[in-house]
């Protein structure tokens, strides 16, 4: 498998439940500024990709696997929401920092690998909507998301308080970053 055309896109909706991490590897219909051009994802981008093996990875690094969709350790579905996931993290090294980091609040969301398929995307100008996806990977990431809508909710919602504040401030770093490219 080439991953010569993979793209990445990040998101940040994690919650803990014990060894689990839960919640949206993408939203749907949320705008991201990539580069020069405005991204939104459509509902059912995702829904061919959900029948393959799909990794769950720490930071994109296929050498820090903390799950897969194969085993039952990642466990994905769409709904109207967006991608939703469930992972059983690993007792590794990797799984306990990954955890460690989440009931902290350090992470900085998730993250998606993928490929677009022949006709799977569509473009009006700037703005480009997927439509299909063939997913590789979601990746537990420690940088902010490509998509701000989705910075609301990291780790454990009971000791982030005022999530709307950082959301906004995530997102003004974020704007400022976007236009020093």
């Amino acid at each position: 498998m080439s991953h010569q055309n993979l793209e990445q896109r990040r998101f940040a909706e994690v919650r803990t439940a014990g060894r689990k991490l839960e919640g949206y590897a993408a939203l749907f219909a949320s705008e991201a500024r990539i580069g020069d051009f405005v991204e939104t994802i459509a509902p059912g981008a995702f829904r061919a990709s959900l029948a393959g093996d799909v990794l769950a990875l720490q930071d994109h690094a296929f050498d820090k696997v903390l799950g897969r969709t194969q085993s039952g350790t990642l466990r994905l579905s769409e709904d109207e929401r967006g991608l939703a996931f469930s992972l059983d993290l690993p007792d590794t090294t990797v799984g306990r920092d990954v955890l460690a980091l989440a009931e902290r609040g350090d992470l900085g969301g998730m993250s998606f690998g993928f490929t677009i398929p022949e006709g799977g995307d569509k473009w009006d100008g700037p703005r480009r909507t997927l439509h299909a996806v063939d997913l590789m990977e979601v990746s537990v990431v420690s940088a902010w998301p490509a998509y701000p809508d989705t910075a609301t909710e990291l780790a454990l919602r009971s000791r982030r308080p005022n999530l709307e504040s950082e959301r906004r401030r995530r997102a003004l770093i974020l704007a400022r970053l976007s236009h020093c490219d």
